[in-house]
């Protein structure tokens, strides 16, 4: 199985630790997060993993040569200009592209941490025949996603009170928390128009108000979080060391 980790952005949110080192390479509880992202990703059975780069590019090479990759096939998407999430994966189309066929790859934010079950996830997009599946939780943020019923996504909104953006009408939209981790079908990516830098979730709200099935995986029962703060690292290895005392 392939999967992609989104490792390219400045990782404004983390300076100071950023200052000298890319996020992926920022440590929680003495694991850098990359190793964090790709030693979870290996426990599910992916074994092709591209990373994408830009901040100090050449220090991610560098780590992962210098760590056999983690026993992974491992290759590197440079970007000189930074191209988001939808232009980064657009740029590394070509890495599922081959014999893998119609299998779903994984994509995931190097700067999350959680213990979403991803084979499963896998298992419900593959059941359901989704263009791209996201895990999502029921938690406050500061942008939501929202899905009908049939848990198909239909807009977005910018907090709880923002107006809602329909991709699609729905008597019913439940706002959700999306976590930054994707299943996604290698169809998607003929149908990625976009040009340049573009969000992601740019081209989801498109492909869904043109008929196409992007699902909420509801991750409610998982821990999940976001390590994009200083302060967040610091929680993050604090709850790892109180972890591993009490075990």
């Amino acid at each position: 199985m392939k999967a992609m980790v989104l490792a390219a952005g400045l990782g404004t949110r983390l300076r100071p630790l950023t200052n000298d080192r890319p996020k992926a390479l920022v440590e929680v509880g003495g694991r850098t997060l990359l190793e964090i992202t790709l030693s979870r990703l290996r426990s599910f059975g992916v074994t092709d993993v591209i990373v994408n780069a830009h901040h100090f590019a050449e220090m991610i090479g560098a780590y992962l040569e210098s760590n056999n990759n983690f026993g992974m096939k491992i290759a590197i998407s440079r970007e000189d200009v930074l191209l988001d999430t939808g232009g980064g994966l657009k740029n590394a189309a070509y890495f599922f592209a081959g014999k893998s066929g119609d299998a779903p790859f994984i994509l995931h934010n190097v700067d999350v941490i959680s213990n979403i079950d991803l084979r499963r996830m896998v298992q419900f997009h593959s059941e359901n025949y989704a263009l791209a599946t996201l895990a999502v939780q029921e938690r406050t943020t500061s942008r939501y996603l929202l899905f009908d019923e049939a848990g198909c996504l239909c807009g977005r909104q910018s907090g709880k009170d923002g107006e809602p953006e329909l991709a699609r009408p729905s008597q019913h939209c439940q706002a959700l928390a999306f976590s930054g981790i994707h299943v996604i079908s290698p169809r998607l990516l003929p149908l990625l128009t976009e040009e340049g830098a573009f969000s992601i979730v740019t081209s989801y709200l498109r492909l869904a108000h043109q008929g196409e099935k992007i699902l909420a995986f509801r991750a409610d029962e998982y821990d999940w979080r976001d390590v994009g703060t200083p302060e967040s690292v610091a929680q993050a290895s604090e709850d790892l060391k109180l972890a591993s005392h009490e075990s």
